[in-house]
């Protein structure tokens, strides 16, 4: 299995958004190059689609979420004349509850999200970014929540999320200024897991599936079901809270295999039940 994000000829551009599962990877990929993979209407609600698609699909252990070309993974919201159409009040009275991109705010989703950076992750990218697990940028990506530049605010969770994930004062360097941030300093933030050059890029994002497949699914959905799940409770609140995925994980076959396998010595062979 290999992660590769191909550039489409000129001729055959078309916007979309795809999604693409092989081996228990789901690939989606915001492909709205000429815009910079800024994300409009008919995009959102096809990612919402997707999203909504892989809570259902039990065979899928990863995702990738990531922007085709090499100049962007997202840049937000599609800022052009023919796309703008709503004031930031009729913005805000009709936010999608799981924010932008489907992505930024879903608590609904027990399966690890990776953001691949290969670029400008900006505005409503931003937010995206924010809403994956794990995040892995080329050493060109530059991160932003410039919202305030153009009068606008990050509405989708950019600016809670991003004041409770970093230290205060970098959170606010960023949201006051709108600022561009390079993956190095987001890195340094503790906001990306790796930066590598961009020829790199498949190959870490490569080995954090790897990783992932390598453990239970069954924990690792319930992991992931634990965290988003409980963030307003007390770590002892939150360990006695009898959550769905948490309860299969404890009576899995996975648990039994996983015992096994240790105590033979042997690499594990997930039933995924």
């Amino acid at each position: 299995m290999s992660i590769t994000v191909e550039e489409p000829a000129v001729e055959e551009r078309v916007d979309q958004v795809t999604l693409a599962i092989t081996d228990g990877l789901a690939t989606v990929t915001i492909d709205r190059q000429h815009v910079l993979n800024a994300v409009d209407g008919t995009a959102q609600a096809r990612l919402n689609e997707i999203w909504d698609q892989l809570e259902q699909d039990a065979s899928v252990r990863a995702v990738v979420i990531t922007g085709a070309g090499t100049r962007a993974f997202c840049v937000g919201a599609d800022m052009s004349a023919s796309a703008v159409d709503k004031t930031g009040l009729e913005y805000w009275a009709g936010l999608d509850p799981n924010g932008f991109g489907g992505l930024s705010l879903r608590t609904t989703l027990d399966v690890p999200v990776i953001a691949r950076v290969n670029g400008y992750a900006l505005g409503g990218g931003m937010e995206m970014v924010l809403g994956a697990d794990i995040v892995v940028a080329a050493d060109s990506a530059k991160f932003g929540l410039t919202e305030p530049r153009v009068g606008r605010l990050a509405l989708d969770g950019g600016i809670h999320q991003l004041v409770r994930r970093v230290p205060y004062t970098q959170a606010m360097g960023m949201l006051l200024t709108g600022r561009k941030a390079d993956a190095a300093e987001m890195q340094a933030m503790g906001l990306v897991n790796e930066v590598v050059p961009a020829e790199e890029l498949d190959a870490a994002v490569q080995r954090w599936v790897d990783q992932i497949l390598a453990c239970a699914p069954t924990s690792v959905r319930a992991v992931k079901q634990m965290v988003t799940q409980t963030s307003h409770l007390t770590a002892t609140e939150a360990r006695g809270l009898r959550l769905p995925a948490l309860m299969a994980a404890l009576d899995s076959e996975d648990s039994a295999e996983g015992v096994r396998a240790f105590q033979e010595k042997r690499r594990p062979v997930w039933p995924g039940r």
